[in-house]
């Protein structure tokens, strides 16, 4: 049966997993009469006092576990074989049958909760919680439910098209990330010759990419319309729970960016042409290591991707490898690159074991590394809360969970001599920092973009270029695009976000100026700060953003003032290291 295809990911792992205590171990969430007759009883049930109500909450949060879990699985064994029809058909028909009935209960049972008078007698944990339910309600439309099926199909039709995608070099197909990885060689002509047959993969499917992109647009348009809110901006701010920032928070970050940070990316890419002695920077320039004519290659495969890996969590706190080695254990890793893999990286729950999987595309490059500690934060953040008996307090907002990653990558980055030379680790350490430097000005980019792209409906595609190129003028300077005008007229098609999460990038940038902060208090005191971060992790979502923050050691917020002095600390950093 399609709804039933396996990811491969274990079911019975070796360390402690909820027992079922609602529902039967023969359950299984494709079966949709099981999941009504069970959700039926839920919402029938009686409700007496508080006792009934916490007890009610348990066995909802169990029977929603297993429907999490179902959907986690298959979008998992998708993304890891794009190519085989039998996964792709059980992603899309548990996304298609299952999700949309789930929503519709999920509403019914949320009203069941908020209408029910002990509520207010649950412990304050729940109240983010209870506002959260209080929205989803709000937005929830029933003539939706299929809109949104469409919209999950067509963002899994985005995973098919690019996950797919090879290119010819030397005789040989490579992935697009194994081609990239040629980007960081020393030989100029080689990366020139690389940059130009990718790209000219990636401008083949550009008109799909725009049509499908349209597509979007028109449902999530349709969407929002049926809600009743003003365009789907509005409704993914509200749908992504985002109650202590807005729009205007963003626009203002933007104008932050253009002002605090362009101007360091422009010193630093001049300084970057004249280490390579160029007459001018090209696109195929900006990944080479300057101070090194080959890059640091440090592993060749997974089994060495998860040594280093290990070693670097190892060094940052004991407790970290442990926790790792959780997921070396269970196989709840699938790391390197190879063919039909969708691009990208991730970290997903897995639900009903209460455990993360981590997905990338490795091919050798210590970038790599720090893709690995990236989600690596990620995971152990699902480990933090995994025995909250509540699933749904566990989440915490995409804002601080990307602080939970980013603050792995630098507290990992002050021990790169634990797995590389005194020299491999500090210029793994500059590249670092530039990339968060470097961050900066491609989210507000990105999300510029995304903000334009929602805010006018019915726009030509002609109309999106030619935005696209004023934003990307505003945020990328210092760079040749002479020759390359189709490229980089399409370069917003390369940001997976804007097709399959959109709206949510800002969130980057946010934790990113968390995260620097973060850094900053483990420099001074390593073990205070590495305390505070485990404890901030543990709350999941039981806490606000700006308490999640403080929690962690740092101040929630994207203003100019807080952005200036973040990047004065790394700038400062980065002096030293090159010094």
């Amino acid at each position: 049966m399609a709804g039933t295809r396996s990811s491969g990911v274990t079911t019975a792992p070796d360390v402690d997993v909820p027992s079922r205590r609602y529902v039967s171990v023969q359950f299984a969430p494709s079966d949709i009469q099981q999941l009504k007759t069970h959700a039926a009883e839920l919402v029938a049930r009686p409700l007496p006092d508080r006792a009934a109500l916490e007890r009610w909450v348990l066995d909802w949060s169990e029977l929603e576990s297993l429907v999490h879990a179902g959907f986690s699985r298959r979008r998992i064994a998708m993304t890891r074989n794009t190519a085989d029809p039998e996964i792709r058909e059980a992603y899309g028909w548990y996304s298609r049958t299952v999700v949309p009935e789930w929503e519709r209960i999920r509403k019914d049972l949320a009203e069941r909760y908020l209408d029910c008078a002990f509520k207010a007698a649950l412990p304050a944990r729940f109240e983010l919680f209870q506002r959260d339910l209080a929205v989803q309600v709000e937005l929830f439309r029933d003539e939706n439910v299929d809109l949104l099926a469409k919209d999950r199909e067509l963002r899994a039709r985005h995973a098919r098209m690019t996950g797919g995608q090879s290119v010819d070099l030397d005789g040989k197909p490579h992935t697009i990330q194994q081609a990239n990885a040629r980007l960081t060689l020393g030989d100029r002509r080689t990366r020139e010759s690389t940059y130009r047959a990718v790209t000219g993969v990636l401008l083949g499917h550009a008109e799909s990419l725009h049509g499908l992109l349209d597509e979007m647009l028109v449902t999530r348009g349709t969407i929002a319309a049926n809600a009743g809110v003003a365009d789907y901006r509005a409704y993914a701010f509200l749908d992504r729970a985002r109650f202590d920032y807005g729009p205007a928070d963003c626009l203002a970050f933007h104008d932050a960016v253009e002002r605090v940070v362009v101007p360091v990316i422009r010193k630093r890419r001049e300084q970057r042409r004249q280490q390579l002695e160029l007459a001018s920077l090209r696109p195929w320039d900006l990944r080479v290591d300057p101070h090194r004519p080959e890059p640091h290659r440090p592993f060749r495969d997974e089994r060495g991707y998860i040594d280093i890996g290990r070693t670097l969590f190892a060094a940052v706190d004991r407790r970290f490898a442990d926790e790792f080695d959780i997921l070396v254990r269970n196989n709840l890793l699938d790391l390197m690159s190879r063919p039909g893999k969708a691009p990208g990286g991730y970290n997903a729950e897995v639900r009903d074991i209460r455990l993360p999987f981590i997905f990338s595309n490795a091919v050798g490059n210590a970038s790599e590394v720090r893709t690995l500690l990236h989600e690596g934060g990620h995971a152990f953040h699902t480990l933090a809360t995994r025995h909250e008996p509540v699933p749904q307090l566990a989440n915490a907002p995409i804002e601080f969970a990307e602080v939970a990653s980013m603050s792995m990558e630098l507290f990992a980055m002050e021990h790169y001599g634990a797995a590389y030379s005194e020299d491999d680790a500090r210029l793994n350490a500059i590249a670092l920092l530039e990339r968060r430097l470097e961050l900066f000005p491609w989210v507000a980019t990105i999300d510029a973009f995304q903000h334009w792209l929602y805010l006018h409906p019915g726009h030509t595609r002609k109309a999106r270029t030619e935005q696209w190129l004023a934003i990307h003028e505003r945020f990328n300077p210092g760079v040749d695009w002479s020759g390359l005008e189709d490229v980089r007229s399409h370069l917003w098609q390369n940001q997976q976000h804007i097709f399959r999460a959109p709206f949510y990038y800002i969130e980057y940038a946010i934790a990113a100026i968390g995260a620097l902060q973060v850094w900053s208090e483990f420099r001074r005191a390593p073990h205070d700060a590495i305390e505070s971060y485990r404890q901030a992790l543990a709350l999941g979502g039981t806490a606000r953003l700006p308490d999640l923050f403080a929690a962690a050691g740092a101040r929630f917020g994207m203003d100019e003032t807080l952005l200036e002095r973040v990047v004065g600390s790394a700038t400062e950093r980065l002096d030293a290291l090159e010094a």
